[in-house]
């Protein structure tokens, strides 16, 4: 072969080779890459490296009934070792003095003292003419602006903490992660405010804000958050992070459970239920006794049992009465 031919060759045959090359490591890798949020959890990570001071669970507290049920709920996030911050928003004019006998400022020390929570006081959110109830709920819009937290957890105090809740806090980055609100029609999207995973942020606050003093009389938590973020929030599966006590009532729960093939079964549906919000109109909440007609009234009905041939299927009739006493029981212990 002449010299010169050869000496030409040599690029093109450099050139073949590099080709072979970089496609070869490409068959090699290719398989798909996992996405990585920073501080991700999974089962197998090591938490025991995560700054838990960044996360913090949030209570807003508008008065004496709402402070306990708060209480009630920073006991339970104590005792199943709950890692991140704990943060109650509660209402300036409460006491924390340590000579006071008032229900408040025994509370408040109680939950600073015994369950390690940071008490930050407030001035509460209202409007006149309003439902107090739901008009001070305004309050809990207060989370966005803990911007001291890389995110927070705001929990309605009208619950019960079923299990650990701490994994949420390392869901994909969002301004807002929530659920939606499975029981209504499934098209309407509505998005549920009993359960909120906030970036608190200046940004997002004053948006907040905005929509807090632009609302109707008509207009909540939960519509401002549903108007803000009903297409951008990250939606967090109501199965198993949320249920409400109205569904062991139900009669269908095909919009808990996702689909019509699967059948109810409260054994299965509260073991891996995490947070239960108490939600029975006409039944009062969990706190203010109920008539005993009313609770007899409204109580799930006994299922026909196909073993037995009878309707002595009673389970959620007895799972419902057991989270009313329950969470009086609890309560009288604060």
């Amino acid at each position: 072969m002449p010299r010169s031919f050869s000496k030409a060759l040599r690029p093109k045959i450099a050139i073949v080779i590099l080709f072979i090359i970089v496609e070869s490591l490409l068959i090699l890798t290719d398989k798909p890459t996992a996405v990585y949020f920073p501080g991700h959890y999974s089962g197998q990570a090591d938490v025991t490296a995560v700054n838990w001071s960044r996360f913090a669970y949030t209570q807003y507290v508008t008065n004496t009934a709402y402070l306990c049920n708060s209480v009630m709920l920073f006991e339970t996030l104590h005792r199943l070792n709950s890692k991140p911050d704990r943060v109650m928003m509660y209402p300036s004019e409460f006491s924390l003095d340590e000579n006071s006998a008032e229900p408040e400022s025994r509370l408040l020390r109680k939950a600073r003292d015994e369950y390690n929570v940071k008490l930050v006081p407030i001035k509460v959110r209202s409007r006149p003419n309003g439902d107090d109830t739901w008009a001070e709920s305004f309050t809990k819009l207060l989370a966005f602006n803990q911007t001291q937290y890389h995110r927070v957890l705001s929990l309605d105090s009208d619950s019960t903490i079923l299990q650990s809740l701490d994994e949420l806090f390392f869901m994909p980055p969002c301004p807002l992660g929530l659920p939606r609100a499975y029981w209504l029609d499934p098209d309407e999207r509505v998005q549920s405010s009993q359960l909120l995973l906030i970036r608190p942020s200046h940004f997002e606050f004053g948006r907040i804000t905005t929509a807090i003093n632009n609302a109707s009389r008509t207009e909540y938590d939960m519509e401002i958050v549903n108007t803000l973020y009903k297409d951008s929030a990250l939606i967090i599966p109501h199965r198993p992070w949320t249920i409400l006590t109205g569904e062991f009532r139900g009669e269908i729960h095909t919009k808990y459970l996702g689909n019509d093939q699967e059948v109810w079964n409260p054994d299965e549906v509260l073991g891996e239920a995490k947070f239960l919000h108490f939600s029975d109109w006409p039944v009062p909440k969990p706190w203010i006794k109920a008539p005993q007609e009313i609770i007899e009234q409204e109580q799930p009905r006994c299922r026909f049992n196909a073993t037995s041939g009878h309707k002595d299927d009673c389970r959620d009739r007895d799972y419902w009465l057991g989270f009313y006493a329950d969470f009086a029981k609890r309560r009288a212990a604060e």
